[in-house]
């Protein structure tokens, strides 16, 4: 006799179902320790043929051959369930992969050092050295983004520790209690505007972080009765780990690898601008009353879900689940149906953005479709405002309310 099973309890089913998911990227992950060693590949290439050209496979492989990949492997829309986020935040492999990494990313940066200074180059190979260790500061800052969003103690020194290198610790500061409240408004330096290339976003975004980020700071510090010139100003502790890693490498190779370290960090900290850039670009939070906005929203941020991207850079590119729940896990990142989606990953979106024309060729469309030619939902560059406006025939929802009344 047939007979119906009853359902189980949701507790029992959540954790029944819990304990049977199984991570089909947990050994992906380590795909993000290897990355950052592929810093050694180039010049042991260039030692092994005496062809200095060697130096560039690291960037031919990150901005060609990253975009090809992720081409090819498409995208993962798969999501952990919600009844197996606990057991995942819970699992210490993860955190590992976090915190091997430190030292990885940390000898990458100052192999690049030693490198440049104890080989003649010629420009073009010190170029290719400047690129290849400022991607290695670029994956310090990402890491570092991952782990300062975390609240135990020591993640969020790791996190101080690993934006050391490339000079660009005040971020740990400016994301989390500046980007993340004022993101995909008008008065974050850090989200794109509709018709911003990104060389006029990098004049306003590295300095408008950087005076925000201590205004911050500054702010925390009064509240607590501490002075802002101390060992608990939160900026001035990793400034103090870049001085004197800077100090150390000149030191021991001398002082003119100071340009070099230099170059390497502009680099590093234009990956991050590359990153802001491309992640909010003309998406726009509802203002509610002046100065207040709606709670952010995963449809605040474009998302990528192609796969060797995101096994590289910790899911950073599922950006619309981290802005709506900024404490997850990497590991437990989520897909939305129904979102702003980039058309390719991180590394191919980076070549397209600089060069302005195509990214607005591209882009430009997507905005459009996915706020539905409203232009209330765009957050426009006020300088051309106008401009696109009439390019697009663009009008507000009032404005499009008010004509069918009219209208009828």
């Amino acid at each position: 006799m047939n007979q119906t099973r009853k359902p189980l309890p949701a507790g029992v089913a959540a954790a029944e179902h819990s304990s049977t998911y199984r991570d089909r990227k947990r050994y992906a992950w380590l795909l993000a320790l290897l990355v950052p060693l592929a810093v050694g590949f180039g010049p042991m290439l260039m030692l092994l043929t005496n062809d200095v050209h060697m130096l560039w496979i690291m960037p031919f492989f990150m901005y060609v051959i990253a975009p090809v990949l992720d081409y090819v492997l498409g995208e993962d829309l798969s999501n952990p369930p919600e009844s197996a986020v606990a057991m995942l935040d819970a699992d210490p492999y993860y955190r590992w992969i976090t915190f091997l990494l430190v030292p990885v990313l940390w000898a990458g940066f100052i192999f690049a050092a030693w490198f440049v200074m104890q080989h003649e180059l010629p420009w073009h190979g010190v170029l290719a050295m400047v690129i290849t260790g400022g991607m290695v500061g670029g994956f310090c800052i990402n890491l570092g983004h991952e782990m300062g969003h975390k609240n135990t103690k020591l993640e969020r020194w790791l996190a101080k520790i690993i934006l050391a290198p490339s000079g660009y610790g005040h971020f740990f500061i400016e994301h989390n209690r500046g980007h993340h409240r004022d993101v995909a408004t008008p008065a974050d330096p850090a989200s794109s505007r509709m018709g911003e290339s990104i060389y006029h976003f990098v004049l306003r975004e590295i300095p408008g972080a950087f005076k925000r980020a201590w205004a911050l700071e500054k702010d925390r510090l009064q509240r607590c009765g501490q002075p802002l010139w101390s060992l608990h100003n939160e900026i001035l502790q990793p400034a103090l780990i870049t001085i004197t890693l800077w100090s150390a490498l000149a030191l021991w190779l001398g002082v003119a690898v100071l340009p070099f370290l230099l170059a390497v960090s502009c680099w590093a900290n234009f990956q991050l601008t590359s990153a802001n850039y491309i992640e909010h670009y003309g998406l726009l939070r509802q203002q509610r009353a002046p100065g207040r906005y709606e709670i952010c929203q995963p449809h605040h941020s474009w998302n990528s879900n192609h796969i060797f991207s995101n096994w590289a850079l910790f899911h950073l590119q599922r950006h619309s689940d981290h802005h709506a729940h900024p404490l997850r896990r990497y590991q437990s990142l989520r897909h939305f149906e129904q979102l702003p989606r980039l058309p390719s990953g991180y590394f191919g979106m980076y070549l397209v953005s600089y060069v302005p024309p195509l990214w607005f060729y591209l882009m430009n469309q997507r905005l459009l479709e996915v706020v539905e030619y409203d232009a209330s939902r765009i957050n426009f560059d006020p300088h051309r405002k106008t401009q696109l406006m009439r390019r697009y025939q663009l009008q507000h929802a009032a404005e499009n309310a008010a004509g069918v009344e009219r209208a009828a």
